[in-house]
């Protein structure tokens, strides 16, 4: 073979070049595609619990048994994939009262409803509009325009009246097709409170299939012109709308190590993560879970902020405003705990004591929920339950008004009832969420300590 002259790559500094830019453009396309790929798990994982699209809502009560990423157990959840394609314009009409409610479409936020929506908690009708449909709106109806052929719609019912209630509640929205309201009583809704269910992309988020559904979502979907540069860096890959992907063996091995590579990097944005305006006070470990609070697609002022919608997508599966508003009274608020006192991930072979002041500023109820930092769902010991809450559990003050909640497979004597279980040699991380939260849960003049290891003899165990 003859010299290569002078500026012209050799045979491997081409061979270099191209896998090195095409594992470069894969991680960068696995991370921006996250949350379709999420989504379309949460699609899928609801289909196969028996509900189809455009005919019924899961319903359930967010126990271990539902693998979720970080789910609350403290309002139960509704659940179900609207197709667009078939129906064209949905109405939905939520009823009055304290309904948390949104529309995703495959990749972001498309809608809020209910008490962080635009009626406030007043009820009303949302009419969710397919790509392109251009009609007439019936007066009354709330309008968003969907960019995807297929949307998720999430329903909470806060449990004022109690939790069998609340779930009651959930049967009462109506949902069906503009042109015929006669089929509003037709959707049904499957209980799922005693099923095993995952709506998770676990099972894909690190190994070549992960791709493969990519394909089929970017294949289905329509293009939105603003992700002209991403759908770019997938067809270097070769997944593009309207051809097949059928990437040899080399492209496979690297698309599968993008993935496995990808998936780290989350979970390191996730629970180490680098930003310094992630923690909530100077001298606790508490983390905000969201670092973007503009709005629900993570739009800064000047730019799209990657780093916090990649911590957000590895350990949630939906978006909206409303979860990342940080102004007393309003919603709910959420702090991420996965460290101790001292720094040390939290092991689920230890037992800690986390110490609550009393009163906790909700203006509604407040919980503590446990998650296994492998799943992003609530660790699953047995017991049925992985949270402590003021409103079903509620743990008794102290004489101080201080609450001690424990966390740990074996608690102090005696604390049993105050006591959530863990899985000894797995890590796990906490959510601690104010419902309705008051000013000092913002201004610092209250705040949780953080999770304290008890020694090991410190009392005899339960």
């Amino acid at each position: 073979m003859s010299a290569v002259p002078a500026g012209f790559p050799d045979p491997e500094t081409t061979r270099r070049a191209y896998a090195e830019g095409d594992f470069a453009a894969a991680l960068v396309a696995y991370k921006f595609f996250y949350p379709d790929v999420s989504m379309e798990a949460l699609m899928q994982g609801t289909r196969a619990a028996g509900a189809r699209d455009n005919e019924a809502f899961i319903v359930l009560d967010t126990t271990p048994r539902h693998v979720i990423y970080t789910p609350n157990s403290d309002t139960p959840y509704g659940g179900t994939v609207l197709d667009l394609a078939e129906w064209g314009p949905v109405v939905i009409e939520i009823p009055a009262g304290p309904y948390v409610a949104l529309v995703d479409d495959h990749h972001r936020w498309v809608a809020d409803m209910g008490l962080p929506g635009p009626d406030g908690g007043a009820g009303g009708r949302h009419l969710i509009c397919p790509p392109g449909w251009e009609g007439d709106v019936p007066e009354g109806c709330r309008v968003a325009h969907a960019p995807t052929w297929k949307v998720y719609v999430v329903l909470r019912r806060l449990p004022v009246d109690g939790p069998e209630a609340a779930l009651a509640a959930l049967r009462e929205v109506r949902v069906y097709p503009l042109d015929h309201p006669e089929r509003a009583d037709a959707y049904g809704f499957v209980d799922v409170c005693d099923q095993d269910i995952d709506l998770t992309p676990r099972a894909w988020e690190d190994n070549l299939a992960y791709w493969e559904v990519l394909h089929r979502i970017v294949d289905a979907e329509p293009a939105r012109d603003e992700y002209r540069p991403m759908y770019g860096l997938l067809a270097q890959l070769g997944i593009a709308k309207g051809r097949p992907f059928a990437p040899d063996a080399e492209r496979r091995e690297l698309l599968a190590r993008a993935a496995r590579t990808g998936r780290d990097q989350l979970l390191a944005t996730t629970f180490d993560g680098r930003r310094p305006e992630r923690s909530v006070w100077e001298d606790r470990r508490w983390e905000w879970v969201g670092l973007q609070p503009a709005n629900g697609d993570f739009e800064d002022e000047h730019y799209l902020d990657t780093e916090a919608r990649d911590r957000w997508f590895a350990q949630a599966v939906v978006a909206s405003p409303a979860m990342f508003r940080r102004k007393a009274g309003s919603g709910s608020l959420y702090w991420l705990a996965a460290r101790d006192a001292d720094g040390a991930w939290l092991d689920g072979s230890r037992t800690y004591r986390l110490r609550v002041p009393g009163p906790v500023p909700a203006g509604l109820f407040w919980s503590l929920t446990v998650y296994d930092s492998e799943t992003r769902s609530q660790v699953v010991t047995g017991r049925g339950r992985a949270a402590m809450r003021s409103l079903y559990e509620k743990p008794a003050p102290d004489l101080d008004g201080t609450v001690d909640l424990y966390v740990g497979p074996t608690p102090p004597a005696g604390q049993e009832e105050r006591r959530l279980r863990t899985v000894p040699g797995r890590g796990w991380f906490a959510y601690f969420r104010i419902y309705g939260p008051a000013e000092p849960a913002f201004d610092g003049s209250w705040r949780p300590g953080d999770f304290e290891a008890v020694p090991e003899g410190d009392g005899p165990s339960v």
